[in-house]
């Protein structure tokens, strides 16, 4: 099957985490591999820009501030209220791209946090 612009996927990983390292095993197994032309986003070491992180929230199903993990929210000052709107969850990450929940799936027209696995399952077996 020759990948069609729905069928590119972009994943973004951080390989230090158990969840998305799942994803990535998922996604790299031969069916998905022939349906879906994958790119892989190590966005610790390569961060998403502003408009990236805005075109994610936007294709979001899950509830934008979902996106922002609770780790160290005390020490780094921030707040509910911070990640609260969608703007406001890209400036929280923006600021703190280690606070990006992981696994993430992006397509063209969908973004979804790959929690539990099986949604990254249930994903790349349609």
């Amino acid at each position: 099957m020759t990948p069609h612009e729905n069928d590119l996927v972009t994943l973004y990983h951080n390989p230090r985490c158990t969840k998305s390292r799942q994803a990535l095993e998922i996604a790299q197994e031969p069916a998905a591999v022939a349906a879906f032309d994958l790119t892989v986003v190590k966005y610790l070491d390569n961060p998403p820009s502003v408009d990236e992180l805005r075109a994610i929230v936007a294709r979001l199903e899950d509830e934008p501030s979902k996106l922002v993990r609770r780790d160290n929210w005390s020490e780094l000052g921030i707040t509910a209220d911070d990640v609260a709107t969608p703007d406001g969850v890209v400036g929280v990450l923006t600021r703190n791209p280690e606070l990006m929940e992981r696994p993430v799936i992006v397509t063209a027209d969908r973004a979804f946090i790959g929690r539990p696995t099986e949604r990254v399952t249930e994903f790349f077996a349609r």
